[in-house]
């Protein structure tokens, strides 16, 4: 019978290496370069008159970009792609995200999805959703009684 040596780290050595195999080997079948869908960071306001969002979107061209209304969500998907003219071996880091997004957004009911206005500029899509009519406030005026 042989004695060995008794290593208190070989097991997590091995776990280790085990770890790192699985990571390479997703990264191997994502592709270098394909990265996985990212999403847009958002602000939702509102006033009187209106619902306002903004969604952070830059690098993405507006031919790119579909906004749709339907049964009071609010969808924007968009796909920002990557630069292929750039050879990937000389690229030390690539830290932006490429892909495709979704965004969904329940629309509460004062809003009036026939009336959306959209506008992109310098990387922000701006959508103003106005509110219907009844559901803006109303001033009353309120007679004392002599």
């Amino acid at each position: 019978m042989a004695i060995t040596r008794w290593d208190p780290f070989r097991d997590v050595m091995t776990l280790q290496n085990r770890v790192n195999s699985l990571f390479r080997d997703y990264a191997e079948a994502e592709g270098p370069l394909t990265t996985a869908s990212f999403v847009p960071a958002v602000d939702i306001y509102e006033d009187a008159t209106k619902v306002v969002l903004k969604l952070e979107v830059p690098g993405i061209e507006e031919k790119d970009l579909d906004i749709r209304v339907e049964n009071h969500t609010l969808t924007v998907k968009g796909e920002r792609k990557f630069e292929k003219e750039e050879k990937e071996e000389n690229f030390h880091r690539i830290e932006r995200r490429y892909g495709s997004f979704f965004r969904a957004f329940t629309l509460p009911s004062t809003v009036d999805t026939e009336n959306v206005d959209a506008k992109y500029n310098a990387g922000v899509l701006k959508l103003e959703l106005k509110k219907k009519p009844e559901a803006q406030p109303k001033q009353i005026k309120v007679n004392v009684a002599a």
